[in-house]
């Protein structure tokens, strides 16, 4: 059988992939996830889940490495993981009011065939007009400081939300289940 490789160091991803019951191992990418000189938010996810893959596959045969990215954009910016906080704070002050859209990059690679399957899951978040208060309790209820813009939208962060445009809720999550499963079903993965 086809062994499955998440090549991720998100617990969020993690947990995510389990939700298919299907035995997978999780691998640190160890990647560096600069942006480049003039990369958008969207290039910059698809290129890192398709490295992230890329990276893992030569120390995994006969598997399928699964690579995924999140980034998002506002007026031209690109948002990032705040990682403390003091940047979750500047963060949600400067995305409150503002509409948001996030880029989940999925990709997954056969190591055996070198086949490569690759797509890209938009998303539009619109958020409250945020106050201090909010902002200051949120961040210290929820700490979303690995997230991209500050929001754990399957968590607390859903108050800070006016609405969510998007294929799969999954995805603004961190990993577009309903993608990998097609991805993964093409390459013989069953889910009976």
């Amino acid at each position: 059988m086809i062994k499955i490789v998440l090549a991720s160091s998100s617990p969020y991803r993690r947990e995510l992939l389990s939700r298919f019951n299907l035995p997978f191992d999780v691998v640190n990418p160890d990647i560096d996830e600069s942006p480049r000189l003039n990369e958008t938010a969207k290039e910059i996810s698809v290129r890192l889940a398709r490295e992230k893959a890329v990276h893992v596959a030569p120390h995994y045969g006969n598997s399928l490495i699964i690579g995924s990215d999140t980034t998002a954009e506002c007026e031209g910016r690109i948002i990032e993981k705040p990682m403390i906080h003091s940047q979750a704070v500047s963060q949600l002050k400067f995305l409150s009011g503002n509409l948001v859209k996030f880029y989940t990059s999925l990709c997954v690679l056969n190591t055996e065939t070198q086949a490569l399957q690759e797509c890209v899951v938009d998303f539009e978040v619109k958020y409250k007009v945020l106050t201090e208060k909010r902002i200051e309790s949120y961040l210290l209820k929820e700490q979303p400081y690995n997230c991209v813009g500050s929001v754990k939208s399957e968590g607390l962060g859903i108050i800070l939300l006016e609405y969510i445009k998007g294929e799969d809720p999954t995805a603004l999550i961190g990993l577009p289940l309903m993608k990998l499963s097609e991805m993964l079903q093409k390459e013989g993965v069953t889910f009976e």
